[in-house]
């Protein structure tokens, strides 16, 4: 257990320690009230009213009184949509043509143009679902207007024109909030970065300080030297989703006590990965370009900003090497879904798999340098 003491006090000497709680808290705190309003209401929206009419005054006030639009402008006449849109004052402007009330009233149909900047795409998610309501509200508000004047009754006449209605829940995320995806990968990849650069560092520091193939080193003492790096990095992992939770107003359903255990796998195969391929690594301060192989792809590939359904299939099989692809499948299943530990096998399987592996590559790593010096000894 020398090992594992010596492990602690160089964390405990180092500025590492404090930076595993401090870092993902000050992400957690910032990004979680950067994204805590993260739905975009009152859009900022321009109108050209050709028409002039007491119907398209009607159909502006609608507009307005969406709680995903706000009217800021209302032209007489069209004008180029470059210059409407241009200093980004208006996301889009929606355009009344000129006989509109006239072809309503004689059961003629319009069209109304909309105008959308889609530089930023993020922009625009509450605009479209809201015209497309107006629009059809409109139509079914005109249409059994008309059926009940040819003299059918308004329930019949409703029938008719919607026969067919939709009853909808959106689970689990329902105001889908950047804080449950975004964020929390955020401040999970802040812990990655940190932890598997410590973890990936235990090998060539010892090989430095002349102390990595000394005669009571194992395989088992090297191994036991990433369990401090498991632990810290969990308490920060546990106190930042915390930290989300009230901050961010994250939905968090899994019970800390029971989290704890993917944590702690996904912990351990994190760093026994990292000390894999940071081994071979002869000098400390070029760790941080190796471990570059396991931070850019769990950023891309992992769930993090993108579902990985949208990845073709060779992406999605090379997410399964990483420790935190099956760490966000936990997350979204027991933290946000509610699920119980027993349903996730598969995910706490592969961490367990990793493990394995790495801690056999570990060893065959260790063994084979342990040879070559006992045989340049022995020359």
């Amino acid at each position: 257990m020398k090992s594992l003491a010596d492990e602690w006090k160089h964390i405990v000497e180092s500025k590492w320690i404090i930076l595993i709680f401090a870092a993902p808290l000050i992400a957690a705190v910032f990004f979680g009230l950067m994204f805590s309003q993260n739905q975009l209401s009152e859009t900022p929206v321009m109108v050209v009213d050709e028409d002039h009419s007491s119907y398209s005054r009607q159909l502006i006030d609608k507009i307005n009184a969406s709680q995903y639009m706000k009217v800021t402008n209302v032209f007489a006449n069209r004008l180029s949509p470059d210059t409407m849109l241009a200093n980004e004052k208006a996301v889009a402007v929606i355009f009344l043509p000129d006989g509109l009330q006239e072809h309503k009233d004689k059961g003629l149909p319009s069209s109304i143009g909309v105008w959308m900047d889609n530089t930023m795409p993020s922009s625009l998610s509450g605009i479209r679902p809201a015209i497309q309501e107006i629009i059809t509200t409109e139509n079914m508000t005109l249409a059994v207007s008309h059926l009940t004047q040819a003299g059918m009754d308004i329930e019949s006449a409703k029938n008719l024109v919607s026969p067919l209605s939709q009853a909808q829940r959106i689970l689990y995320n329902p105001s889908s909030s950047y804080v449950g995806t975004m964020v929390i990968g955020f401040v999970n990849i802040i812990i990655l970065m940190l932890t598997t650069g410590a973890a990936g560092a235990i090998a060539p520091r010892l090989r430095q300080e002349g102390t990595l193939l000394s005669a009571e080193s194992s395989h088992f003492q090297l191994w036991i030297r990433v369990l401090p790096y498991v632990i810290l990095s969990t308490c920060s992992s546990l106190l930042s989703y915390g930290m989300l939770k009230q901050v961010g107003h994250m939905r968090f359903e899994a019970a800390p006590h029971i989290f704890i255990v993917p944590l702690l796998l996904y912990g351990l195969a994190l760093c026994l990965l990292a000390m894999l391929l940071g081994y071979s690594v002869q000098n400390v301060s070029k760790v941080g370009a190796r471990m570059s192989f396991i931070l850019y792809p769990s950023f891309l590939v992992t769930g993090i900003q993108l579902t990985p359904l949208t990845f073709p299939t060779f992406f999605q099989v090379t997410a399964w090497a990483l420790p935190m692809n099956w760490l966000n499948r936990m997350i979204r299943g027991m933290a946000f879904r509610h699920g119980e530990l027993t349903f996730y096998s598969v995910e706490l399987g592969a961490c367990i798999l990793i493990i394995g592996l790495a801690s056999l590559g570990i060893g065959l790593f260790l063994r084979r340098e342990s040879q070559a010096q006992t045989l340049k000894l022995e020359g």
